[in-house]
């Protein structure tokens, strides 16, 4: 199916690795041109030449910030849209934090907790939305988690910044939809990808005890992987979603009840 991405600039947070680099495959894929950010500029680099030798050098800016930082924000779209044309897609996909297991969290790991998971999302869908609506399309996807969904054990940081995501994309629907401009939320399963969490779990001493949990837990008894999440954001991007909005859509493989 052709998602109609094609010749349209999509802006990707956190895209040099797992599920964000899986977006930014996808959106390339369908003929996009995308725009990607991250922390890490050699690995970005690395990412962006790989892309570009297979994609185009047209097809692809990149820009290393803080993606929690307003000012960095709005430098790498105003970038992006020099660079590649008007954004009509912008992902949102900054997260996680070290949080202790337990109610022993400090102020300061709270704190950074909230505005790695919930407060760049926000300000990204902030600056975003200032660019698209006066023109009268384009998308804004959040990137949560099943954490979000149902109180699962994760650290209280996570779990709780990821509702509250959840719930800033519904909101935020309510005051968009007007302008053309969507806003839907992915959350998630467990997606494996090396260098991430469940790759690292898989590959140390309790490796069978997680396998027995997935087996347990997820209906299709395996991990998920970041093309599964990178091609539902394409498609929920896409004109070809253009009367999805405001939806929180979990992709984990059945494991949410």
């Amino acid at each position: 199916m052709d998602l109609g991405l094609k010749g349209r600039t999509i802006f990707v947070a956190g895209a040099s690795r797992g599920i964000g680099l899986g977006i930014v495959e996808a959106c390339l894929a369908e003929g996009a041109k995308v725009a990607i950010t991250a922390r890490g500029a050699e690995a970005l680099e690395e990412t962006r030449a790989r892309l570009a030798a297979q994609y185009g050098e047209g097809n692809l800016w990149a820009m290393a910030g803080d993606l929690r930082q307003t000012d960095v924000i709005e430098k790498a779209l105003a970038g992006a849209e020099a660079a590649l044309g008007p954004i009509y897609g912008a992902v949102a996909n900054v997260g996680l934090h070290p949080c202790p297991p337990g109610a022993e969290v400090d102020d300061e790991t709270w704190d950074a907790g909230f505005t790695q998971n919930l407060t760049s999302a926000w300000r990204l869908a902030r600056a975003a939305y200032r660019m698209m609506g006066p023109r009268g399309e384009g998308s804004v996807l959040m990137i949560s988690s099943i954490a979000g969904l149902g109180a699962l054990g994760t650290p209280l940081t996570y779990g709780t910044a990821k509702a509250a995501m959840n719930h800033l994309g519904k909101e935020l629907a309510k005051i968009t939809g007007p302008s053309g401009v969507r806003v839907n939320t992915i959350a998630p399963g467990n997606i494996i990808f090396p260098g991430g969490t469940w790759q690292e779990r898989m590959d140390g001493p309790r490796a069978a005890n997680w396998q027995r949990w997935i087996d347990r837990e997820v209906a299709m008894k395996r991990y998920g992987l970041p093309e599964e999440i990178g091609s539902v954001a394409a498609f929920l991007m896409s004109p070809k979603a253009s009367f999805v909005h405001g939806t929180v859509v979990p992709v984990d493989g059945g494991q949410t009840r």
